[in-house]
Order: C-alpha cells, then sequence, then structure tokens
C-alpha cells in the first residue's frame, strides 16, 4: 500500500503531529509512504519526497508543517485536475491522505467522487468543520488568544484605555468565543451575530459600574456592524476587508474590523480606544498538549482506515470518540458558535 500525504490551506499547529502519527502508524502496518509538498500543488506539479523514520524524527513539539502548505485549488484552473490524477497515477498512489480545512477537505471528496482513494484529517484553528466536535489547532489558537489577553489587560488598565482585540474567524467566531470568555472580555463580537456600534460604545462607557476603569473587546475578523436606520436594527452591514482580492477558493482578505471599531468608539465616546491585531501569531508556534494528542489520534485513526479500506472519509471526534464521517457530510456546511456557549460568554458583557 502506498500512501501520499499532503497539508493544505493556512498552516496549523499539530499539523507535524498528524503527519508523525499517520506514517509511524501505517509503517507497522506494512504501507510505503511520500510526502506531497505545498498542498494540492504538489500534486499539480509533481513535487514530492519519500517519507522515512528520519523524515519524522522530532516531529511531534514542531510547529507548522515539514510539507510546506499553499492554498492551491487544481478545480481552479483548467487542466489542473487532470495533472492531479495522472500524478496519482504516476506515483502509483493507492490513497492520499489530505490534512486541512474545509477548502482542503472539500477538493478531496470532490477527488473522491471521481475514483480517487481519500482520507481526510481535519484541520483549521477556526474549528469551523462540521460533522467534528473540535479540530487540532483551535485549542492551541484560543491559548493564544487567552494569553494575549492576559497580557493587554494590564497595559489597558494602567491607561484607563479601552482595548479592541482582533482574532482570527471568518465565517464563525469560535476563536473569539472561547478566547474572549477565557480571557475575560467586556463583549465578544462574532459573524453569527451583528452587532450595533452603539452598543459597543455603551460598553466603554459602562465600564466605571463594573469597578474598573478600562475595557477589553474581542471580535473575530469576520464579525461586521448591523445598519440602523431611524432608531430600528436592519441586517445588512458589510464585512470587513483589507481588498477586494479573493484566494483560490473564492475567499476575500479580512482585516481591519479591529481597527474600525476602535475609531467609531473613541470618536463616538471621547474615551482613548487601541486596537490590536493578533493575526498570524495565534496559528504559529508549538501546539498545546490537548492539540498534540487530539492530532496524534486522527493520524492513528487514518491510518486505520486506509487499512480497513475505508475511503472518502473524514476522521472526527464527536465527545471523545474518535469517529469517521463522510468527507461529502463533512464540507457541506460551516459549523458556526454553539450560541449555549457564546450565550455563557454574553454574561459578562456590558
Amino acid at each position: 500500500m502506498k500512501v501520499g500525504i499532503l497539508t493544505g490551506g493556512g498552516d496549523c499547529p499539530g499539523l507535524n503531529a498528524v503527519i508523525r502519527a499517520v506514517v509511524i502508524k501505517g509503517h507497522k502496518m506494512g504501507f510505503e509512504f511520500i510526502g506531497i509538498r505545498d498542498g494540492w500543488a504538489g500534486l499539480v506539479e509533481l513535487d514530492y519526497e519519500p517519507f522515512t523514520s528520519d523524515s519524522i524524527r522530532g516531529l511531534l513539539p514542531r510547529g507548522g508543517t515539514i510539507l510546506g502548505t499553499s492554498r492551491t485549488n487544481p478545480f481552479k484552473h483548467e487542466g489542473d485536475v487532470d495533472k492531479v490524477l495522472t500524478n496519482i497515477a504516476k506515483l502509483e498512489l493507492d490513497c492520499v491522505v489530505a490534512i486541512g480545512g474545509d477548502d482542503t477537505l472539500g477538493v478531496a471528496s470532490k477527488l473522491y467522487e471521481m475514483g480517487v482513494n481519500m482520507i481526510g484529517i481535519p484541520k483549521t484553528i477556526d474549528n469551523d468543520l462540521s460533522c467534528t466536535d473540535f479540530t487540532f489547532g483551535f485549542d492551541t489558537a484560543v491559548s493564544i488568544v487567552t494569553e494575549a489577553l492576559d497580557r493587554l489587560h494590564s497595559t489597558t488598565e494602567s491607561h484607563h484605555r479601552v482595548m479592541v482585540v482582533e482574532v482570527m474567524g471568518r465565517h464563525a467566531g469560535w476563536i473569539a468565543t472561547y478566547g474572549g470568555l477565557a480571557g475575560g472580555a467586556d463583549m465578544i463580537l462574532i459573524p453569527e451575530e451583528p452587532f450595533l456600534i452603539d452598543d459597543v460604545c455603551k460598553v466603554a462607557i459602562n465600564r466605571k459600574k463594573r469597578g474598573r476603569n478600562f475595557s477589553m473587546i474581542v471580535t473575530a475578523e469576520g464579525a461586521y456592524p448591523v445598519v440602523a436606520t431611524e432608531g430600528s436594527e436592519q441586517q445588512g452591514g458589510d464585512i470587513i476587508t483589507k481588498d477586494a482580492e479573493v484566494d483560490a477558493f473564492g475567499h476575500a482578505k479580512l482585516g481591519g474590523v479591529g481597527e474600525y471599531i476602535a475609531k467609531e468608539v473613541e470618536k463616538r465616546t471621547g474615551i482613548e480606544t487601541r486596537h490590536v491585531v493578533l493575526g498570524h501569531l495565534q496559528r504559529g508556534g508549538s501546539p498545546t498538549a490537548h492539540d498534540r494528542i487530539l492530532a496524534t489520534r486522527y493520524g492513528i485513526r487514518a491510518a486505520e482506515l486506509i487499512g480497513e479500506k475505508t475511503y472518502g472519509r473524514m476522521v472526527g471526534i464527536h465527545g471523545n470518540a474518535i469517529v469517521d464521517v463522510s468527507l461529502k457530510d463533512a464540507t457541506g456546511e460551516t459549523k458556526t458558535v454553539d450560541m449555549d456557549i457564546y450565550r455563557i460568554a454574553s454574561t459578562f458583557f456590558g
């Protein structure tokens, strides 16, 4: 059995731990592995490397991905899918393991429907993939956001400011919700709940009622304001983007909502307000113990599925049980924030 492994989309803590687990378990099952470089681009361009025992030494705590990654979409450019299919045959791959988020696994799902034996492993710090409770990388990102908020509390309090912290979360506010709750945010803004800027200003103004002279506001990058007219709220505010360009999967480059909120709060309240964009800090560095273990469990189950010749599946976790689900179901829709958790967080708003 010859298996190819690739990592696609944004890098994420735990990717190397997954690679390590799949290869070690697979070697014990008699599999041969090759690493495909830079996501789907490696199968378009036939860029790969053989995996040996030396290839995976020291990977468990290492951040990023030794295979490299890209946002290449072979269904975007004419002829690229044919190249992928041709190169899979040329490499004599019996199966491809794709480690990625909804875009990477969406490609995997389409290729499976075209006859390629595929196994998916869910990777995204946004935790927005369906059919699994958690994706590896999410816990690390939340831990980084929490630490950042702890550090920002002291400087914000010292200067009696409002601090707006922008975190990742394009379509779902999982990082903002969990990180903001753990970090003691006074308000959390997420894509699932469009906000009124007046409500944000009230949090800043009411800070002394809470017995403190500063405020911490956490916003997901995909959060957006509600349009209000004549005293009534109306849905339809625009998401804030850096520019009009989109990537190979049609996603705009987000960013700027934190700056927008900070400027509006200071303008409307007169309270000094700053903003911080945590950006790529959230997905860099070593994975937490939780993500190392989850990634390892995912990798082991992926190898077992290959041994069972059960393809077209994505591994996941329900409760504490590792499961496998249809790739098609897993990439069918975005998993949005559990609003019960958000309501818990909202107890501390205001």
